[in-house]
């Protein structure tokens, strides 16, 4: 059926970000050629760098029942191909950062890990060199991956702007690519068009659906002197716009360099078991080199050469190497049990240290589907009549307010000569009276007045109805708030987490939602840039979390200390700049998520505790020689199992599963909000 709000909606090209950071590259994103194809993800099977430490996990199974079958030299040489496999992920990189980083950048795991392996091999021991290279190339592996998939939904952000534009020339209309848009150029904007750049009204009257960058559930009026951002739909109307950006340089390549600067940010973060390393291996190295050079002194070159091989495996991290992957590992498992899809360690590391929530409000606080949820009515006039009235009309309009109205309807007569006037309502005949359906803008609610300002003062959006120039009624609709929400909001205050909502609706709207959620802390009418500003001060404070599904959120998302998306109902760009997904919509996730990370990172924590307690006491005991090699290797086997039996505890999740249907609030409950009133 044809839409005659939207009319024929154009499906752009997807772009290309070309951006040229410390993350990704240009920083002049550009429109792609017809026909280009959205790159996807390398399957996991596919992906080399993967590929590498499961080769080296393999061969070193094999090697481990080659060598108890008696086959010494095939055990050997499975091991020797496990610690080249596993090693090439990560040694050549730990050179070249020794080589060329500066300060404390040079240090790390990779480099204690690559001295722990050679020492291990110099020794004899390729077996457990194999195994030191295999787990740590196969964390790093897992987190670099995740980090790559954080860029994908980039393109689903400059897929919203059209691949051409119509301009008006002294020659006439005239189609140029968006790319080619400048700056003062007159663009020519039909029913159904997407805006190709930020623009002003100059002509005409419409209505906008904004909720690409404002995150605005309803569509909003324009008129002459009202801005325009990228990537709005126009509705029924025809517009002049006059461009007030380039092509190259709107609202939505301002959203592509936001998430790319955020993510280009958070991989500079260390994990906590790089952190720790850090200070560790300079230690470590003095150690050992002082340890070798009083061979010299001593003349015993040999034994002190082989007692500094000993020290530098004592001090090797391989109960660290898997204190925090197995862990991380189980958790992020177990999360799924309750909806939760955690992309990264550090993610996992991260989430549990949250102490603020910041939330979007459309789609996320509330379910994005505006209701009819209160009926004011003229003396001698009912519920029934007026609704049935105003569908009569709005059955033939596709704006989201007919839709809800039509909904609420249990009847409707047929209405005949039905016209809609953008950015005022709609008129028409049912039953030989003259009727018109619209905002308080364009109908006076007369005796209604006082009804009308109470509905919109608790969020809803009023709908006029008028039979032969008489107002019969008003009809509130509303984005209703998740019936979960106060239930969640409460849930984290008890908990001692502070909530913050962001949001790009108007103040009326967001008050109203933020007080039936039992939200203190309102930031309304937020364009993308203004809610990632936000929480890189909310997250300068204390670590926070951003929970949204727009892609008006994907700065903020990325911007946040934890990124958290609602993944059934998000956009591809908030759930790909997000750290963590969930599978549902049920916001008492949440809390569960919350509560189980700070489990799983106390765990993590007594696991690393444990791992450089081992460190501390095996490395004097080396040094002085009291303990030989195979005391030490038997010592870290043992304290390897006992950190990996510590870490499987995090699988276990004390929250249920919150994958089953949600329940809404309907009318006869509290109210909460949405927005404006019919565009």
């Amino acid at each position: 059926m044809s839409d005659e709000c939207c009319g024929p909606v154009k499906t752009p090209a997807p772009v290309e970000p070309a951006i040229e950071d410390a993350c990704c590259g240009s920083t002049t994103p550009a429109v792609a050629s017809e026909g280009m194809e959205v790159e996807q993800p390398t399957p996991w099977w596919r992906d080399r760098a993967l590929l590498l430490p499961i080769a080296s996990g393999v061969l070193w199974v094999a090697g481990l029942l080659l060598s108890w079958a008696g086959a010494e030299t095939a055990a050997l040489s499975a091991h020797v191909l496990a610690l080249g496999a596993g090693a090439w992920t990560f040694v050549p990189g730990t050179l070249r950062r020794l080589v060329q980083g500066r300060g404390r950048g040079r240090l790390g795991v990779g480099l204690l890990m690559t001295l722990a392996a050679l020492g291990a091999v110099l020794l004899g021991h390729v077996g457990e060199a194999a195994a030191l290279a295999f787990l740590f190339s196969l964390a790093e592996a897992l987190e670099d991956r995740s980090m790559d998939r954080a860029k994908q939904g980039l393109r689903a952000l400059l897929a919203l702007i059209p691949e051409t534009a119509r301009v008006a020339r002294a020659s006439g209309p005239e189609v140029v690519p968006a790319a080619e848009l400048r700056r003062g150029d007159v663009l020519l904007v039909g029913a159904g068009d997407r805006v190709a750049t930020d623009a002003v009204v100059i002509e005409g009257r419409s209505w906008m659906d904004t909720s690409a960058i404002t995150g605005e559930s309803i569509p909003v009026e324009v008129g002459p002197g009202d801005e325009v951002h990228a990537g709005s739909v126009n509705g029924a109307g025809s517009v002049q716009l006059r461009a007030t950006a380039d092509g190259r340089d709107n609202s939505l390549t301002q959203i592509v360099r936001l998430v790319e600067q955020a993510h280009a940010a958070k991989g500079e973060r260390a994990r906590l078991a790089d952190r720790i390393a850090r200070p560790l291996v300079p230690v470590v190295l003095v150690v050992a080199a002082l340890v070798a050079l009083l061979g010299i002194v001593t003349g015993d070159l040999l034994l002190w050469i082989e007692r500094a091989l000993v020290v530098l495996v004592a001090a090797s991290p391989c109960a660290l190497a898997i204190a925090v992957p197995v862990t991380v590992i189980s958790s992020i498992g177990s999360a799924s049990k309750l909806g939760v899809v955690i992309k990264s360690g550090a993610a996992f590391e991260q989430l549990g240290t949250v102490r603020t929530v910041a939330f979007d409000k459309t789609g996320t606080l509330t379910r994005n589907d505006p209701r009819v949820v209160d009926v004011a009515t003229a003396p001698g006039r009912s519920r029934e009549d007026v609704l049935a009235v105003a569908a009569a009309l709005e059955s033939g309009s596709s704006h989201p307010l007919a839709a809800a109205i039509v909904a609420a309807a249990d009847t409707s007569a047929e209405a005949t000569a039905v016209q809609e006037t953008p950015g005022h309502g709609i008129t028409g005949q049912v039953g030989g009276r003259s009727v018109r359906v619209g905002n308080p803008r364009w109908i006076a609610p007369g005796e209604l007045a006082a009804r009308t300002q109470e509905m919109a003062s608790r969020g809803m959006s009023v709908v006029l109805v008028e039979v032969d120039g008489r107002v019969i009624g008003a009809i509130g609709v509303r984005d209703e708030l998740r019936a979960e929400a106060a239930e969640t909001i409460a849930a984290l205050h008890a908990q001692g987490i502070r909530t913050v909502m962001l949001t790009g609706d108007n103040a009326l709207t967001a008050r109203a939602i933020a007080a039936a959620a039992g939200i203190d802390e309102i930031h309304a009418e937020q364009l993308p840039a203004d809610k990632a500003a936000h929480i890189r001060r909310l997250a300068a404070q204390t670590p926070t979390a951003m929970i949204g599904d727009g892609i008006n959120d994907a700065p903020a998302l990325a911007s946040a200390t934890v990124g958290i998306a609602m993944g059934v109902t998000g956009t591809a760009a908030a759930v790909e700049s997000a750290d963590v997904a969930f599978t549902g919509t049920d916001l008492r996730q949440l809390p569960a998520a919350l509560a189980h990370a700070r489990r799983g990172r106390r765990i993590m924590t007594g696991n690393i505790a444990l791992a450089l307690a081992i460190i501390v006491i095996l490395f004097p005991l080396a040094l002085f020689g009291v303990l030989g090699l195979a005391a030490v290797v038997l010592v870290h086997e043992v304290a390897e199992v006992v950190v990996i039996a510590n870490g499987m505890r995090a699988a276990r999740t004390r929250g249920r599963a919150l994958q089953g249907p949600v329940m809404f609030v309907g009318q006869d409950q509290p109210d909460p909000a949405p927005v404006g009133g019919r565009a």
